[in-house]
C-alpha cells in the first residue's frame, strides 16, 4: 500500500524541487514505525507530509533563518541525493558569499540599525582530521611560511567593517557588517585539499573542508558574544583551474549514466546555500573580544633573559653585546642582519631601521620569517639568552669570611638589637649538561682556578656524612638549590676538594 503510494507523490515532489528531501524522509519509514506492517494512517502522519512541521527551510513558516549565506559557485553534480552538497574551489580565487538578512518583520529587533560580526573559518570535514587539526595547521605553517589558509578579498567586498585577520589563526578571518544594507565578501582559500592526504604519491583524492560561518551580536557591554547563527557548507579545493576541471570531469560522468542511475543523484545547482549548524566550539578558535584585543602579541611559552652564565655557554646565540639599538639606521640594521645569520631576509627588511625591527611581535617576525627563523629572529632582538636546564646559586664558604661576619654581626646587635642571621653573598651557576664535569668546570672559573685543581666534590648528606656527586646526583638537584662551598686540601697533591652544604 505504501509502495504503490509513493510513485504519485514522488512525481509531486520532484515538479515541486523538493525530492532530495522527500526520499530522505521516506526512507526512515521503516525506523520511524518499527519493523512491523504500518498503516496509511501512519505514513500520512509523518512530518514530511505535513507542511507546517516540514524540515524544509524555504517552505516553513516556522523555521525562517534569520540569516542566509550564500556561496556563489556550482554545487557537483555527482553527489547522491542522501548526501550534503559538496563545492570545488580554486586555490587562491576569490569567491562571493553573500550575507541576506533573513529575518521575518519584528524579528530580532535588538539589532536593528546595529552591526553584527560574523567570523568565517575553514575547518576538516572528517572527525579524524578534526581532532589533529592544531597539529595539521602547524604542520601547514611550517611548510608554508608566511601564507595564509584563508584571506578575505577586501577590494572586492561590499559592506563589511574592520575586517581582521589573526596572524595565529591561519583559518580564520572575522569582520563587522549591518544586515540592512547589502553585503558581499569574496574570500580566497589558498591550501589545497590533497596537502592534508596521509601520503602523496599523485591521483589520490583530496581531504574536504568545510566553510562555517558563525555571526553573533553585541553584548551589554559592546562584546560580540551572543550567538545569532551558524552555518556551513562542504568544499574541496584544487590547484587553479583544478575545480573546473573536476566540475566537467563530475558533468560528463553523469551523462553517461542511464536516467534511472541519474534519479540517485542531485542536480548541480548554481549557488551554494551553507546549511545551518552548531556554532564552532568557543575555545579553540574564536576570540569573543572586541577586535583591537588582535593587536596583543601572544606567547605560548617564555624565555629567560640574560640568564645564561657570564663565563661560558656551549653553543651562545647571536652575542647580546651586538644588541640592535633604536637608533640604528636601516644600513647598520643590515649589517645586524647579516652578523647575526639572517642574510635571507636583509631583502624583506631593506627600509627597517632598528626602531621598526624592535616594534615587531612575535606573531608579526614569525609570520614574516616562518617559525624557525622567525623565533630565533624574535629571540635576537631582544637580546634574549637560551634558559638553562638547571640553576644553582652557591656561596664560598671561609675561615676569614666566617670571622667577619661573626664580628659584624655581634656589631649590629650591639647598635640596634637586631639578631639578623650571617648574610652571605651567593653566586648562580647554570647548567646545561647536568654532568659533574660541567659542574667542575663553572665551580673553577667561579674560584678563578684550573679545573685541574679540583680532585673531588662532595655533597653533605645527613649527619655530617659526604656523599661524591655524579652526574645522576645533578640531574635530581631542584631547581634553584642554595650551597655553601667549602673547600678541603687534598692530601696527595696541591688540588682541593669541593663540599656543597
Amino acid at each position: 500500500m505504501a509502495w504503490a503510494l509513493k510513485l504519485p507523490l514522488a512525481d509531486e515532489v520532484i515538479e515541486s524541487g523538493l525530492v532530495q528531501d522527500f526520499d530522505a524522509s521516506l526512507s526512515g519509514i521503516g525506523q520511524e514505525l518499527g519493523a512491523g506492517a504500518y498503516s496509511m494512517s501512519d505514513v500520512l502522519a509523518l512530518p514530511i507530509f505535513k507542511q507546517e512541521e516540514s524540515s524544509l527551510p524555504p517552505d516553513n513558516e516556522n523555521k525562517i533563518l534569520p540569516f542566509q549565506y550564500v556561496l556563489c559557485a556550482a554545487t557537483s553534480p555527482a553527489v547522491k541525493l542522501h548526501d550534503e552538497t559538496l563545492t570545488y574551489l580554486n586555490q587562491g580565487q576569490s569567491y562571493e558569499i553573500r550575507m541576506l538578512d533573513n529575518r521575518k518583520l519584528g524579528e530580532l529587533p535588538e539589532i536593528n540599525g546595529k552591526l553584527v560580526k560574523s567570523i568565517f573559518r575553514v575547518v576538516f570535514h572528517d572527525r579524524r582530521l578534526q581532532y589533529t587539526e592544531h597539529q595539521q595547521l602547524e604542520g601547514w605553517r611550517w611548510n608554508r611560511p608566511g601564507d595564509r589558509i584563508l584571506d578575505i578579498d577586501i577590494p572586492m567586498s561590499v559592506g563589511i567593517i574592520d575586517p581582521r585577520a589573526n596572524p595565529t589563526q591561519l583559518n580564520t578571518v572575522e569582520f563587522l557588517w549591518d544586515p540592512a544594507k547589502r553585503t558581499s565578501v569574496f574570500i580566497q582559500v589558498h591550501c589545497i585539499s590533497t596537502e592534508f592526504t596521509m601520503r602523496k604519491h599523485g591521483g589520490e583524492k583530496g581531504v574536504p573542508f568545510r566553510v562555517q560561518i558563525d555571526t553573533f551580536k553585541e553584548n551589554e557591554n559592546g562584546e560580540y558574544t551572543e550567538h545569532l547563527h551558524s552555518a556551513s557548507c562542504q568544499i574541496k579545493v584544487f590547484k587553479p583551474k583544478g575545480a573546473d576541471r573536476k566540475q566537467k570531469t563530475d558533468r560528463e560522468k553523469m551523462e553517461k549514466r542511464t536516467p534511472h542511475e541519474k534519479e540517485k543523484y542531485q542536480p548541480s545547482y548554481e549557488t551554494t546555500i551553507l546549511t545551518e549548524c552548531s556554532p564552532w566550539p568557543e575555545i579553540t578558535y574564536v576570540n569573543n573580544s572586541p577586535s583591537p584585543g588582535f593587536n596583543s602579541s601572544h606567547s605560548s611559552f617564555s624565555l629567560g633573559e640574560g640568564n645564561g652564565s657570564p663565563n661560558h655557554q656551549p653553543e651562545p646565540p647571536p652575542p647580546v653585546t651586538d644588541n640592535l639599538l633604536p637608533t640604528t639606521t636601516p644600513q647598520e640594521a643590515q649589517q645586524w642582519l647579516h652578523r647575526n645569520r639572517f642574510s635571507t631576509f636583509t631583502r624583506l627588511f631593506t627600509n627597517f631601521s632598528g626602531a621598526d625591527l624592535l616594534k615587531l611581535t612575535r606573531d608579526d617576525v614569525i609570520q614574516i620569517c616562518g617559525p624557525a627563523d622567525g623565533i630565533r629572529l624574535f629571540n635576537a632582538l631582544k637580546g634574549r639568552m637560551v634558559r638553562p636546564r638547571l640553576t644553582i646559586y652557591v656561596c664560598q664558604e671561609s675561615l676569614q669570611l666566617r670571622e667577619q661576619q661573626q664580628q659584624q654581626q655581634q656589631q649590629q646587635k650591639h647598635e640596634d638589637g637586631d639578631s639578623n642571621g650571617t648574610f652571605f653573598v651567593y653566586h648562580a651557576i647554570y647548567l646545561e649538561e647536568l654532568t659533574a664535569v660541567e659542574l667542575t668546570e663553572k665551580i673553577a672559573q667561579l674560584f678563578s682556578i684550573s679545573p685541574r685543581q679540583i680532585s673531588q666534590i662532595y655533597k653533605q648528606g645527613p649527619t655530617g656524612i659526604h656523599v661524591l656527586i655524579s652526574d645522576e646526583m645533578i640531574q635530581n638537584f631542584q631547581e634553584e638549590a642554595c650551597f655553601i662551598l667549602d673547600t678541603m686540601k687534598a692530601e696527595t697533591n696541591d688540588s682541593y676538594h669541593i663540599i656543597l652544604k
